[in-house]
């Protein structure tokens, strides 16, 4: 039998919660034998969304958390004070090793710091990308970083390249991930300063894949798996990237209903449409995992369904089962041999 994986999941956070947090929990532990969820919140409230479900008790166990970070507290603040908040209690589960992951749909500015604070990183990582995996023509791409660190070193990005990488080989099955570099042209001497000093680094590296610049324009059609990028221009590209797609969405279903025909028309090609909807659907593979902690922490959207909380749940499974901790583990010691010891960064 397969090891269970435990996994937390702050039910207060998002625009739906507990509602679709405790919907998507159930789904996920109905669907899987091999996983166990900490649901954490208000217990008499988490209690009272259970009773309305048919589910294996033993695989969910609620913690009480009173309190509650809201998307208008500071970080910093937020969890060094609200110490009894679903966030910070479900955070402090995986620092104790009690559970392998952590999910949430809360603040991502305090999700970002009690990742760093309270999980940690591992030994040798230098910082903790944000890495959502967005759909694309050909497939996925992993888009790294997108929010946790807007002025990285060209050593840092390149960790995150290698991070990228191992995720995506092992968790999204991709062979050899392709790995570019955001810029603004596919000239190696184009890009701004940050970009001139890594491109070199990343060529240089014989362990990934490196196919040189990603321009924004050839990143929806997944012109590489693994996008590297500083956390500024990434969240631009995926801010613009959700903002575009949900306008020219509008704009069709506008138009295939503005006629009678074209309602008639609607109708044959629905079927197509959906499917290729559920192909560009962010929420099939889960959340954007911050990489490189001692435990994995996930953010999914703040208005996240149930849907998105069962596919986060089942991809901290199979980080756990991939042990990708210990393959970027393997990398560092790889990289400490090569320099000569390893070297401490503080945060």
């Amino acid at each position: 039998m397969s090891e269970v994986t435990s996994v937390v999941l702050d039910a207060m956070g998002g625009d739906n919660s507990p509602g679709e947090m405790v919907s998507g929990c159930v789904m996920a532990v109905k669907e899987n034998k091999e996983l166990m969820v900490w649901l954490v919140g208000p217990e008499n409230r988490l209690k009272d969304e259970l009773s309305k479900y048919d589910y294996p008790s033993d695989k969910i166990r609620v913690v009480h958390a009173p309190d509650e970070i809201s998307t208008h507290d500071a970080p910093v603040q937020a969890i060094r004070t609200k110490k009894n908040s679903s966030m910070v209690v479900g955070l402090d589960l995986v620092r104790q090793g009690k559970a392998d992951g952590f999910v949430s749909a809360g603040n991502s500015g305090a999700v970002l710091v009690g990742g760093q604070l309270m999980v940690g990183r591992l030994k040798g990582i230098e910082r903790a990308p944000l890495a959502p995996i967005m759909p694309t023509v050909n497939g996925v791409s992993l888009l790294l970083d997108c929010g946790a660190n807007v002025d990285p070193k060209p050593s840092q990005l390149v960790q995150f390249a290698r991070m990228g990488s191992i995720y995506m080989q092992y968790v999204m099955g991709v062979d050899n991930p392709r790995v570019g570099i955001v810029n603004i042209g596919a000239e190696e001497e184009k890009g701004n300063a940050l970009v001139k000093k890594t491109f070199p680094l990343l060529k240089a590296c014989e362990d990934i894949n490196f196919i040189g610049s990603v321009e924004a324009r050839e990143f929806p059609y997944g012109a590489a798996d693994v996008v590297v990028t500083d956390a500024f221009v990434g969240n631009v590209m995926l801010k613009l990237t959700e903002g575009l797609c949900s306008g020219l969405l509008h704009l069709i279903k506008d138009g295939m209903t503005s006629t009678p025909v074209s309602t008639m028309g609607a109708a044959l090609v629905k079927p197509h449409l959906k499917q290729v909807l559920k192909t560009f659907d962010a929420s099939e593979y889960g959340g954007a995992p911050l990489l490189g902690l001692n435990g994995l922490v996930v953010k999914i959207h703040g208005n996240a369904t149930r849907k998105e909380v069962k596919n986060a749940l089942f991809q901290v499974q199979t980080f756990k089962q991939q042990d990708i901790n210990g393959k970027i583990n393997a990398y560092l010691r790889k990289q400490s041999e090569q320099t000569g010891g390893e070297q401490d960064v503080e945060l």
